[in-house]
């Protein structure tokens, strides 16, 4: 209307225009409607507008699926995806076929328990017509796998029925009796917590696993398998099948979630080929990826399961040798079972960092900053902070079928520093391990220190062979020390530290040091030197500790660590370790076994004890592309 009242103005249309300017203004509409309609069909990554346009359409069919009825339909991307390795001889990963192959590891690997279900159930609902897609899912063949082990898993039992091994038998049987008893406690007491508390009959979660429960029953898979306990074995599958759920929110231990959860679900499936378990872990695996997003790749200690993130928190914290440096192993076989190089990738990398970095007097230190890539100080141990470290690298090498030879390298280069700088004996003749502050020794061995004996066993026979025989007599008299820290307590078990100072040696001195927690390291030792020489003082010494375990740490409802070893009456700290079932027992159980029992020339265990399989082929297993 303001148009009409300009003086001298005369309308040449009824909205007020002249010919040109309304021809100019039906030419800019039309490019309008043509430009935001482009946006929504014709430009990349726009799926999510048309299937929101499409759906708003009268008439168009709209399909719900149902049982036997897969429309193909977009993905989302699990977190930190990545693409998925081609199988040997396969094209190019960018390849039309490389992108089905990713889409369909991503739909494999889904989670799978009963809340995760739902979830997807509810996100892929309804779904947009589309055309199908051949699909060539990825798949490992277990039974190729297991075709190209050794040993029967559980042994032959060739000696079974003669008359010297019917002690051994009844000792072994024993130590059934303990494990069947600390899962049953822990089923009536504490059954989806992550530990059992006997004392009070009840369960503990902690906050070491974000959010994460039942790590008992995961760290005990395994050996319930290898025990033979067969109702007890599917009681602790079903779980994980039914309640064991990954939509966790909390902040979780990496090393920790990855040595007790992975490494318990990869091994569960390497000895059933249960798919629940190699799925748990892939998906598991993928929630700690963003532990690695550092500037060195160097993972954080710490992952938020929720912000996907490590957090502001530990923005200047240090990573700790023993912790990133004990992922190697879980990290292979997740590659391994999934095709996805990620795993692989993260954990090499890794190595590249530790390689270029300057050691002093080539030995590593326990702490290194990921922003930086450089040792945050000059402490040294091969005890806590730094054990399984070392303990992966010829494990390494061991699982690759003896074909990785740069963490063969690795380990036999640490182990000469080692020995060069921390050894010492005692003026009572006891070998042992000290730490390094900078050049300063501190006299003392940790508990955790004690599997090192296991280690150098397990590592002499691929020394240069002048040094065979001197490391087989180092991880003798290694395990002896640690036997004498047991000795010479009164309730005959072994405190968390022990020194070599003011003529009282392999003894705690200092105010803290004299607890044991059900730890494992000293009869993980027992077992290693015992399958190499069998000397029958191995299994002397794990039998005097099963008596001392029955004696000090069983209680009504399950086991208990103790507040003092030097005392005959025990003060129980209230906690059935995961690791108990996980470690020691399997131990100990081990020790009274075949050497075919899982035989070492088959597999390797992981810093808890799950077996993890020897690479005896270019690809365990042979993983293999349905057609």
């Amino acid at each position: 209307m303001l148009l009409r009242k300009a003086p001298g103005f005369v309308p040449a249309s009824p909205w007020g225009l002249r010919l040109p300017q309304k021809f100019l203004f039906l030419l800019f509409l039309s490019g309008l409607i043509t430009l935001c309609f482009g946006a929504l069909f014709l430009l990349p990554h726009s799926f999510r507008l048309k299937r929101l346009f499409r759906t708003q359409q009268p008439g168009l069919e709209v399909v719900a699926e149902v049982p036997g009825h897969h429309p193909a339909r977009e993905q989302e991307p699990p977190p930190n995806p990545a693409p998925a390795a081609p199988a040997p001889g396969e094209d190019d990963p960018g390849s039309l076929a490389g992108a089905r192959r990713r889409k369909e590891w991503l739909r494999r690997t889904r989670p799978t328990g009963p809340r995760e279900e739902a979830t997807a159930a509810r996100g892929n609902s309804i779904a947009v017509p589309r055309p199908r897609e051949e699909s060539v899912p990825f798949s490992f063949d277990f039974n190729a796998f297991r075709s190209r082990l050794r040993h029967p898993v559980l042994g032959m039992r060739v000696n079974e029925s003669k008359q010297p091994q019917s002690r051994v038998r009844a000792q072994r049987e024993k130590i059934k009796e303990m494990m069947r008893f600390s899962w049953q406690n822990y089923k009536l007491y504490a059954m989806g917590e992550n530990e059992l508390r006997p004392l009070t009959k009840d369960g503990y979660e902690g906050n070491m696993f974000g959010g994460l429960s039942g790590a008992t029953i995961i760290d005990s898979l395994d050996t319930l398998y290898l025990m033979e306990l067969k109702e007890e074995f599917q009681e602790a599958k079903a779980w994980v099948k039914e309640s064991f759920h990954l939509n966790v929110s909390g902040e979780a231990s990496l090393f920790e979630v990855n040595i007790r959860y992975i490494g318990g679900l990869l091994s569960a499936f390497y000895l059933t080929g249960e798919e629940v378990f190699r799925l748990k872990a892939i998906k598991l695996g993928e929630k700690l990826l963003p532990a690695f997003n550092t500037p060195t790749g160097i993972p954080k200690g710490v992952v938020n399961f929720k912000s996907g993130s490590w957090g502001w928190t530990t923005a200047g914290s240090s990573s700790i040798l023993a912790e990133f440096g004990s992922l190697h192993l879980e990290f292979l076989h997740l590659t391994e079972l999934s095709g996805n190089q990620v795993f692989a990738e993260k954990v090499r990398n890794i190595r590249r960092v530790l390689r270029k970095i300057d050691k002093p007097f080539g030995l590593y230190p326990n702490f290194l900053s990921p922003v930086s890539g450089n040792w945050v100080q000059h402490h040294v141990s091969v005890g806590g902070l730094g054990d399984s470290f070392y303990e992966y690298l010829i494990k390494s090498w061991l699982m690759s079928a003896k074909t990785d030879t740069e963490a063969k390298n690795m380990y036999y280069e640490a182990l000469e520093a080692i020995e060069t700088y921390l050894l010492n004996v005692s003026p009572g003749g006891l070998t042992y391990i000290a730490e390094w502050r900078g050049g300063i020794l501190d006299h003392k061995m940790g508990h955790l220190a004690c599997f090192s004996g296991g280690m150098i066993a397990l590592g002499a026979e691929d020394a240069k062979e002048e040094k065979r025989a001197h490391y087989r007599e180092l991880a003798a008299q290694i395990t002896r020390t640690c036997h004498e820290s047991y000795v010479r307590s009164d309730t005959k078990l072994g405190p968390e530290a022990f020194w070599f100072n003011s003529g009282r040696e392999a003894v705690a001195t200092q105010l803290g040091e004299s607890y044991y927690i059900l730890r494992p390291e000293v009869v993980e030792s027992y077992m290693y030197l015992w399958r190499q020489t069998h000397n029958p003082i191995y299994r002397e010494w794990g039998w005097d500790v099963v008596m001392a375990l029955e004696k000090y740490c069983r209680t009504e409802a399950g086991f208990s660590g103790i507040q003092d070893v030097y005392s005959s009456i025990p003060n129980h700290d209230n906690k059935q370790q995961s690791f108990f079932l996980a470690e020691t027992l399997k131990y100990l159980y081990l020790l009274f076994s075949e050497d075919d029992v899982l035989s070492l020339e088959d597999w390797v265990f992981n810093t808890e004890a799950h077996p993890l399989p020897v690479n005896h082929s270019d690809s365990l297993g042979r993983a293999t592309r349905r057609q």
